[in-house]
């Protein structure tokens, strides 16, 4: 099998605060990597990595690493537009990293309209929960979701507990909402791509019939 063969790339970007350890997640996930020291990004790095979201259905995560410094927000802000989803994330042992998310949920979800975004809310370094480093709770990051209306998840890029889960939890969340209409393919925008372009009364059709049929391939 092609190991660079896919239906559908997503467009997937890292939103929180300098110093939270999104590059750390990325490597974690595509690499199985940690390094206990990373450069801090600078304006927007990029990895790639492939998911079978459902047999026969490979999905291409291209994933967008933002830099979190301010400086750089007029550069990070052109990418929100051609984002289908994104994990928002904090250090759990960094409240103002916390208390910032809202602000970076609402950014991205005034600037992409008239497209849709899907987010994950990930507390990152967990593994400084047994040290006493803690300084958010998980009642507070769990009643912040809620109020966002997304999943939260507590990771740790160290010893990678959850990391996998947390990206794939939201992968598949984008691919239901493909199936589901929440996410729509539309020309000229760059969130989701089908490998091979379809009329869009069509591309939809594709989707349904894929759910129930899983032999079937959308853009075979």
């Amino acid at each position: 099998m092609d190991l660079t063969f896919w239906q559908y790339q997503f467009r997937i970007i890292m939103l929180g605060d300098s110093t939270v350890g999104k590059s750390s997640l990325l490597k974690r996930y595509t690499e199985d990597l940690f390094l206990e020291s990373i450069n801090q990004t600078v304006g927007v790095d990029f990895y790639v990595h492939f998911l079978e979201v459902e047999p026969g259905v490979r999905v291409k995560l291209q994933f967008w690493d933002t830099a979190g410094q301010e400086r750089f927000r007029s550069v990070t802000r052109s990418y929100y537009r051609n984002s289908v989803g994104a994990l928002l994330v904090f250090d759990i042992t960094n409240q103002a990293s916390f208390n910032h998310i809202k602000e970076w949920h609402d950014e991205v979800c005034e600037r992409v309209q008239p497209h849709k975004v899907l987010f994950v809310l990930v507390g990152h370094k967990s593994d400084q929960d047994a040290k006493g480093e803690r300084v958010v709770s998980r009642e507070d990051a769990v009643k912040l979701a809620g109020q966002l209306g997304v999943p939260y998840m507590e990771v740790s890029a160290k010893t990678g507990q959850h990391v996998r889960e947390a990206f794939e939890l939201l992968t598949r969340r984008v691919y239901q909402g493909l199936l589901s209409g929440e996410v729509e393919l539309q020309e000229g925008w760059d969130g989701v791509k089908c490998a091979t372009p379809q009329a869009p009364h069509l591309q939809r059709a594709s989707l349904i019939q894929h759910s129930t049929d899983p032999k079937k391939k959308c853009c075979s």
